[in-house]
């Protein structure tokens, strides 16, 4: 790459090679269509059963859905969205300062996805931060801009309390005990990316990230409300997701277009590295066999940042042989 970063302030005419896409992997973007009936579920709603039974038909037939009335409050996330704005305005002499491209740092600015390995870049700068504890990481985070210690800490502490609720919500949805999944997932880490796609000059070509899934837990997901760009696959098609003015999005993919830049803030819970993930005994029927072996969240994570982003799903490696 030229620069290692997109994120200089200077548009770009054209596309660099190195993010142009064969023909078979390109978005077909006049193929998308916009999802009209994307789940959305009102946390706040006082009858438990529907909130269950809404939960229950999002995971099964999306793994994806959208939270209103979650409790983060209005002010923090749009503390949030300034802020990450205002990060990537910065000067790129200043932004330089935290670039990596080695993913096993905890805090780091980099690009793409996976440099070292990829063939074709990924149209996107993100700042990736390790945030849980919060005592042992904040003290490590950029200083500048001013007050980005504690916006991001406050907005970083809201949105764990609801991923924690919403791990309970899936456990119960299951028909499992409501502390089931925090249980097994332990002492949780928490990841979050801020991200960056520039306008783009020819986005038919690229994507600001190819379909994968993430490798953690749960993300939550804060879109940019002015500018759309997140797409999720439902059944064999991709289908772009409306940003949703007070609400969380929890396989995907983000799209960039020709004039205006987007911003989103990924949070992610992780398991504790001694959580052993495997399937819960109460959901095997008559003895059947897992269909997936049972691993931890470092042998996992460590696959995953061996490969490419757009590669065959990463749970695929810890498959049963004969499931």
């Amino acid at each position: 790459m030229e620069t290692k970063v997109l994120s200089t302030g200077i548009p770009y005419k054209n596309l660099p090679l190195s993010y142009i896409r064969p023909v078979s992997q390109r978005p077909n973007l006049s193929q998308v269509s916009y999802c009209e009936n994307v789940p959305v579920i009102d946390l706040s709603c006082p009858d438990r059963a529907r909130v269950l039974a809404q939960l229950h038909h999002a995971c099964k037939n999306y793994g994806f859905f959208q939270v209103i009335n979650h409790g983060v409050s209005k002010e923090k996330v749009e503390n949030m969205q300034k802020m990450a704005k205002d990060f990537f305005n910065l000067p790129i002499e200043e932004k330089m300062k935290l670039y990596s491209d080695d993913p096993t740092k905890t805090i780091r600015l980099s690009t793409s996805f996976n440099v070292k390995k990829e063939q074709v870049h990924n149209w996107r700068d993100y700042l990736r931060l390790h945030c849980w504890p919060l005592d042992q990481f904040v003290p490590q985070w950029p200083s500048n801009p001013p007050n980005f210690k504690e916006i991001v800490s406050q907005y970083c502490k809201e949105v764990r309390e609801l991923g924690i609720r919403i791990e309970e919500l899936v456990s119960e949805s299951l028909g499992l005990e409501k502390s089931y999944i925090t249980n097994v997932l332990g002492d949780q880490g928490q990841h979050m990316a801020i991200n960056f796609y520039p306008p783009c000059p020819e986005p038919e070509m690229t994507y600001g990230l190819p379909g994968h899934t993430d490798p953690n837990a749960l993300t939550i997901l804060l879109q940019d409300l002015e500018v759309s760009g997140l797409q999720i696959l439902k059944g064999d098609k991709w289908v772009a997701i409306k940003p949703q003015p007070d609400a969380f999005s929890v396989w995907h993919r983000a799209v960039v277009n020709t004039s205006t830049a987007r911003i989103s803030v990924a949070s992610f819970l992780c398991p504790a590295d001694d959580a052993m993930i495997s399937a819960p005994s109460a959901l095997l029927t008559d003895g059947a066999r897992p269909m997936y072996k049972g691993f931890t969240y470092p042998e996992y994570y460590k696959k995953f940042w061996s490969r490419n982003l757009d590669q065959e799903h990463c749970l695929e490696l810890f498959k049963n042989q004969d499931s």
